[in-house]
């Protein structure tokens, strides 16, 4: 069992190898925070098409836009910049979240869309400032905006 598993672990390093942010968690070109790291039950890359599949307890973690996600299944399309995750999928990112069927993100624009399933509603709850920053008062008479003083009547 044990070199079963060796074999399959460097198969799967084999295939990965195109795609340093999935092999390694870093290269020095390229640090921890731009990586997209994509854990799940299974995972199948595809060298040709550069296509990855994550099926099964699919967690997504992307620093450097901020982003966490989870699903029952991902494909992470390299060539066109885009994964699409289906399957009970929940997205955090900076403290808002989205809940969908199906989501499709395109990296280079930082765009959703996300779709529910029959006869459902996609869910997205965002954080609001209900606390914007005071208006600050003006500090010379000439910024109150008064009309001029009448002139001075004369004895």
């Amino acid at each position: 069992m044990r070199s079963y598993r060796l074999v399959l672990w460097l198969n799967l390093l084999a295939l990965l190898a195109p795609y340093p942010s999935l092999a390694s968690p870093s290269t020095p070109t390229q640090t921890a925070d731009q990586s997209l790291t994509i854990r799940s039950d299974t995972q199948t890359a595809d060298q040709i098409t550069g296509v990855v599949t994550a099926i099964g307890n699919v967690q997504i973690n992307y620093p450097a836009q901020n982003i966490q996600a989870t699903c029952a299944q991902a494909q992470y399309f390299r060539q066109e910049g885009e994964i699409v995750l289906i399957g009970n999928v929940y997205v955090l990112q900076n403290g808002n979240s989205l809940r969908g069927e199906e989501v499709t993100y395109w990296i280079a624009q930082d765009k959703f869309v996300a779709v529910p399933r029959p006869n459902e509603q996609v869910e997205s709850i965002y954080l609001v400032n209900n606390n914007p920053p005071p208006e600050q008062p003006p500090s010379l008479p000439s910024q109150l905006n008064l009309p001029p003083l009448p002139p001075a009547a004369t004895p």
